[in-house]
């Protein structure tokens, strides 16, 4: 109950901040938008760039967490994965207040959970974040950034919800690792303090969930 309460009231205060605290919406955020989706990136500070793509890249990487973990909720995660590509923690932060601890996995996978379980992904995920990250940090204007960081509303709880997608990891994490039987901490607090890169990096190197036998699968439906 206490961690349904923590979730819960931490989605709350973060509807309440950014409709009612953060800075106020310019009237150029539509055409930012409809540039930064368009790659129409020439007249935009890089580190928007990077971030604006970083936000597409993590709600993939919290799928490759959410999917496995839904296989044992009564709620399905399904409807969270897919409204954090729009809303990113705003969508994350409802499910962990809803999920039930989760650290086992049975049945056969399917197609869907092969896909999220897939190194291939994660290590897609890895280059791109690498790539994202190298051309903001290096080509980004700081002080133009940290202006309309102060300024802009889109920009600020764009780049906050940037930093509480990566402090949730630990969240799912610890049940995703027990599901393929890892118990090395040092990658659970690997994977958890070093910001999105740990976390794809685990999604690379972590080993497959556990699959039932089909004659097992079999004798247990029977």
């Amino acid at each position: 109950m206490t961690r349904k309460l923590l979730f819960g009231g931490l989605w709350l205060i973060s509807l309440i901040y950014a409709f009612g605290f953060a800075p106020p919406d310019r009237p150029e955020t539509l055409d930012l938008l409809l540039d930064l989706s368009s790659g129409n990136w020439s007249d935009i500070n890089p580190i928007i760039v990077a971030l604006f793509n970083l936000m597409g890249i993590l709600p993939f990487a919290y799928s490759c967490l959410l999917f496995a973990d839904g296989r044992g909720q009564k709620i399905g995660a399904w409807p969270f994965a897919a409204a954090s590509f729009g809303v990113g923690a705003f969508a994350i932060l409802p499910y962990l207040a809803l999920r039930e601890p989760n650290p086992s996995f049975s049945g056969e996978k399917t197609a869907v959970l092969k896909f999220w379980d897939s190194r291939v992904l994660g290590i897609i995920l890895t280059l791109g974040s690498i790539v994202c990250l190298a051309y903001g940090i290096s080509q980004g204007d700081w002080n133009d950034f940290l202006l309309q960081w102060y300024d802009n509303r889109f920009i600020h709880v764009m780049t906050l919800d940037f930093c509480m997608l990566c402090l949730l990891v630990p969240t799912l994490l610890q049940d995703d690792m027990e599901r393929r039987g890892l118990h090395h901490r040092g990658v659970f607090w690997a994977a958890s303090l070093i910001p999105l890169l740990g976390l794809v990096m685990y999604l690379s190197l972590r080993p497959p969930l556990p699959e039932a036998e089909v004659g097992s699968v079999e004798t247990a439906s029977s």
